[in-house]
């Protein structure tokens, strides 16, 4: 199973669900985490060295992506010119990969220093990811990690301005090497689409786009909870919210039931 969680916004961070979070991964032992972008609030030092202390405390697998909060709001000349130098500090490598027992997951960054919130990919970017993804075994669920989702809520037509640029020949390219999801964070809010669905791919199986809440910051919308994302090993999705008086992540809802035919 994958734990699914976004936007913690270190520097923004609450005591209790940052202790709620390691029990239930505890309890979990999930075969990855995955953490789909905006570690920090404000990209800053301090921010980065607590997100990876977090990480490296759950004491298992983890891969990470960089969102619009981690690189430089304010420093323009460090928001130009090294604009993820911090979060390579940490993390390492902007386009991640890791294999587990049932998943082969990629990472993209869709962050362009010059957009505050909009995502973009390159013509690059597709061809490699769909290299990857053809070259996984295909026993296994193929999924691409973004920090911007590639779908929104029909009633939230605002925010359709951060679907990253060149989403839908990345999405029928990156379909054509065998993707069955796709992880995303960025809005604040848990959802699972079937972008085969909605796109008219003509795929033989559901293609998830999988977004999941802010998972540990108090910057909360839509007076929704803290909240992360299970992902089972059958691409089944739960969604875990915190529970305040109980201190800790409980199971809420199934965003996603998988049947025998996905």
């Amino acid at each position: 199973m994958i734990l699914h969680l976004s936007d913690p916004h270190f520097g923004t961070e609450q005591a209790r669900p940052v202790r709620a979070l390691k029990l239930l991964c505890a309890e979990l032992n999930p075969e990855l985490v995955v953490v789909s972008g905006d570690l920090t609030q404000r990209a800053r030092h301090g921010q980065f060295i607590a997100a990876k202390n977090f990480l490296d405390s759950l004491d298992c697998p983890y891969l990470v992506i960089p969102g619009n909060h981690d690189i430089p709001l304010f420093h323009l000349p460090r928001r130009l010119w090294r604009p993820f130098y911090r979060f390579q500090q940490c993390f390492g490598s902007l386009e991640p990969q890791i294999e587990t027992e049932h998943f082969f997951v990629v990472g993209v960054n869709t962050i362009k220093s010059h957009h505050h919130t909009k995502g973009s990919i390159s013509h690059r970017q597709i061809e490699q990811v769909a290299q990857r993804l053809q070259a996984a075994p295909a026993h296994k669920h193929k999924i691409v990690v973004s920090h911007q989702p590639f779908i929104t809520s029909p009633n939230d037509s605002e925010a359709a301005k951060d679907i990253p640029r060149l989403m839908l020949p990345a999405l029928k390219r990156w379909t054509a090497g065998g993707l069955h999801a796709l992880l995303h964070g960025h809005f604040h809010h848990s959802a699972v689409y079937d972008l085969n669905q909605y796109y008219l791919l003509g795929c033989g199986h559901p293609v998830l786009d999988i977004q999941a809440g802010t998972a540990l910051s108090h910057r909360l919308r839509h007076s929704l909870p803290n909240s992360v994302n299970v992902v089972q090993d059958d691409l089944t999705v739960l969604r875990y919210d915190y529970d305040d008086p109980q201190g800790r992540f409980i199971e809420k809802k199934i965003l996603w039931q998988a049947t025998s035919a996905d």
